[in-house]
């Protein structure tokens, strides 16, 4: 909004927030106030799934702008509509993409460390249908209760698998919890750790020592390029905190939608949408990004290794990018798409 003036087209942008509390029904009755009586024209950062889809169908009967940044494939699926987006990852970029890049580069079996609800369902699913369809095999899964707080059995069942990938579908404070324990049962010492949903701030909490040798795919690093670093530093000064994939990609999101709005020359829901898919996506969250027909946001993915503490320059240096995997690889293609608005 800032780099906007404030402004687009002359009229005045306004920002509003709220706290959905992770509840579909509060994030639901919070969205409907904001376009029914406030007039609101987009609504950004889901990072919860149940949430994002209730608001997404409520937004699509008012034709109103929806720019996601939750991991469900359904978004872009089955429930795609005219007016979404998806940006920054889903369950098959970062399950299929990552299964598929480390099988190919010799990692030839996994094993599996489930959080045990839909989240990790999902991205378990993805990576066990690619590792196999790479030549792969996955000798074994387990699942564990949300918030555990000791992984030790779960852990001890990886290392005895003598798999070369411990994979583990969690996010949040069950990853966290579970590469703390991962190092202290000497898994890294002979098993590759990997995960499809890890930021940046994960890594900073958890310190180069104990995520050495992670890999993951990730949307964004702020140390990516000469555009990334200047906009990340601005980001710096602000939060103190460098930001992570999902943080660059609602800023992206919501440029975008602005971007739209001034070439369309209108608020309106349709022709914004339209302006959104014709558009490039250029700035400092990707350099060759487009919004596909089903809503999905295209762009490249980084498969990243947390560097050793050795080879850390200083504070957030801490990736070492491995490979590019480039956006018409990593996403579902459209030939298996169940979006209405995808020609076939």
């Amino acid at each position: 909004m800032e780099e906007f003036g404030g402004k687009v087209n002359g009229v005045k942008v306004e920002l509003v927030s709220g706290d959905h509390q992770n509840k579909a029904d509060v994030g639901a009755t919070i969205a409907r106030t904001w376009m029914d009586r406030d007039g609101v024209d987009a609504i950004a950062d889901f990072s919860n799934s149940s949430v994002g889809l209730a608001v997404q169908a409520l937004a699509t009967e008012r034709k109103k702008i929806t720019l996601v940044t939750a991991a469900s494939t359904q978004f872009t699926g089955k429930s795609c509509t005219p007016y979404s987006s998806q940006w920054v990852y889903n369950s098959y970029s970062n399950g299929h993409g990552l299964a598929k890049l480390l099988t190919e580069r010799g990692a030839d079996t996994w094993f599996l460390v489930t959080v045990d609800y839909a989240f990790g369902h999902a991205f378990a699913a993805d990576i066990r249908k690619t590792v196999m369809a790479a030549g792969g095999k996955v000798v074994g899964e387990v699942r564990h209760p949300l918030n555990a707080s000791d992984m030790s059995s779960f852990l001890l069942q990886a290392q005895a698998s003598k798999a070369k990938v411990v994979a583990f579908a969690s996010a949040g404070g069950d990853l966290t919890t579970a590469i703390k324990q991962a190092g202290e049962f000497g898994l890294t010492r002979n098993q590759l750790l990997a995960a499809p949903s890890v930021f940046v701030n994960d890594v900073h909490s958890l310190g180069l020592k104990t995520s050495q040798g992670l890999q993951f795919l990730t949307a964004f690093y702020w140390d990516r390029d000469d555009n990334s670093r200047a906009w990340a530093r601005k980001f710096f000064e602000r939060r103190k905190a460098m930001p992570t994939m999902t943080q660059a990609g609602v800023y992206s999101s919501v440029r975008h939608f602005l971007k739209a709005v001034e070439a369309a020359g209108s608020d309106d829901g349709d022709r914004v949408a339209k302006k959104m898919k014709e558009l490039p996506i250029r700035d400092a969250y990707t350099a060759n990004g487009r919004v596909r027909e089903d809503g999905q946001v295209m762009h490249d993915m980084y498969l990243v290794e947390v560097k050793k503490p050795a080879d850390s320059k200083g504070p957030w240096d801490y990736y070492k990018v491995l490979a590019t995997d480039p956006a018409d690889q990593v996403f579902q293609p459209l030939a298996t798409s169940e979006c209405a608005l995808v020609r076939k």
